[in-house]
């Protein structure tokens, strides 16, 4: 149960699965997920889940069936008592399966955007973020609108108690709460140190969760050697995260329920394309120093974690990774998407189904990869800073010139269209329909 219909949350996780025929994935009716500006129909969802048959596992994210989607838990004004009533439905369908579940601690944006908060952050969100960073004091924050953000916050964090106290019943095999868009102090992180100390796992990042779970929830355990290209820069901190690079990639590994190891021991090489000074960011223009080595394709398994920049690859990096032969056997596959830990969470989910699938799809591989080339390099570093608006014309005659390039490099036709699912350049969609 995806967070929302965006494709890096829907569509990916169906593209990941197809890579092992023997896979069957239930995942409700996209009509039926939240959006920017619409929630999730969560009765309808729960009547989907007691339409399917008994699966093997379950991989859920929370915020969709407790507030519609992830965006509404920020949103939304519904009373605890009637999220309680809403879960109570589903609870009973949690006995007796694995189940892999994450919930968001919520998020406290550092702007003046209420693109994905309440109404009120196009005024105050900078003021909020300040409040919370320098835990309370003095604002100039309006009463009325303080009192709304902390009780939506307050409300959150009961829900998160809750779901503890369902684990102690055993109702989950894993559950994450999801510290996305962190800082290095605020009420998130208040909140966070409370439910550890309540045994809780908490982990940085969000949209790339489920996926860390689905990969969890798949039996079998990788060994796998991380390789960063920028090994004296690995303590440095990523653009959105809290802890350094190598924690992130080691922590993401081991979430996954892969074996962390060296090259000589390993099954796949994990190479980080990491930062030197600091990670750049595409969207914001800040800039950091690009890949300048040489970069040969090693003769085993081995995946790609392109993460110096935030919001996009790097282009000397995949213009260098383009100079050599990509064998389909060895290539575990590419990711560049938004934050690293979204890029190394939906990478290693990819790789670790390729690893043990019992029908090897290598069509839908291909299929993958070429929507992770064509949306985190081809679009996000490039083709998006020449937008103004999600112009599908404009776009579609843009992105020609890097399928070319893409076709020889993955040895592939590429008939792809684009669309622009919640109107706006944040992310696009490669189609194959």
């Amino acid at each position: 149960i995806p967070i929302d219909n965006r494709p890096v949350c829907y569509t990916l996780a169906e593209q990941i699965c197809e890579i092992d025929s023997d896979v069957e994935l239930f995942i409700p009716p996209r009509k039926m997920l939240g959006d920017l500006n619409k929630i999730s129909d969560i009765d309808g969802i729960l009547d989907w889940l007691e339409t399917i048959p008994n699966t093997d596992c379950v991989v859920v994210s929370l915020d969709t069936l407790a507030y519609g989607g992830l965006i509404p838990s920020r949103r939304g004004k519904e009373s605890l008592d009637k999220i309680k009533a809403r879960l109570s439905r589903f609870k009973p369908f949690l006995e007796g399966k694995r189940v892999y579940a994450f919930s968001s601690i919520m998020r406290i944006s550092n702007n003046n955007c209420n693109e994905e908060e309440k109404e009120y952050w196009s005024q105050y969100g900078k003021k909020i973020f300040a409040y919370s960073f320098n835990g309370g004091g003095e604002t100039d924050v309006p009463s009325e609108i303080l009192e709304d953000y902390l009780t939506t916050r307050k409300r959150n964090f009961e829900i998160n108690k809750m779901y503890l106290s369902w684990q102690k019943e055993g109702l989950f095999d894993t559950l994450i709460f999801s510290k996305d868009d962190c800082a290095e102090y605020g009420f998130n992180v208040q909140e966070a140190q409370v439910l550890e100390k309540m045994g809780a796992y908490t982990k940085t990042g969000a949209d790339e969760i489920p996926l860390s779970l689905l990969s969890r929830a798949i039996q079998g355990e990788i060994k796998i050697c991380p390789k960063f290209l920028e090994p004296e820069s690995k303590n440095l901190i990523s653009n959105y995260e809290d802890v350094s690079i190598e924690k992130s990639v080691l922590g993401q590994i081991e979430l996954a329920g892969c074996k962390i190891t060296d090259e000589e021991n390993s099954d796949i090489i994990l190479y980080i394309n990491n930062f030197k000074n600091n990670q750049g960011e595409i969207v914001m223009k800040v800039g950091t120093e690009s890949f300048s080595k040489t970069f040969t394709t090693p003769n085993k398994p081995y995946m790609i974690a392109d993460v110096r920049f935030a919001n996009g690859a790097d282009n000397n990096f995949v213009k260098e990774l383009f100079k050599n032969k990509i064998n389909n056997e060895n290539f575990y596959g590419f990711s560049a998407w938004n934050t690293s830990a979204n890029s190394l969470g939906s990478l290693i989910c990819g790789a670790k189904i390729k690893f043990f699938a019992k029908k090897y799809n290598e069509k839908a591989f291909k299929k993958l990869q070429i929507t992770r080339f064509l949306d985190d390099w081809a679009y996000q570093a490039n083709v998006r800073q020449q937008l103004e608006n999600p112009n599908i014309e404009k776009t579609t005659e843009l992105m020609k010139d890097f399928e070319k390039t893409l076709e020889k490099v993955l040895n592939t036709n590429i008939a792809v269209n684009y669309k622009f699912p919640w109107e706006r350049l944040f992310e696009v969609e490669v189609d194959f329909n």
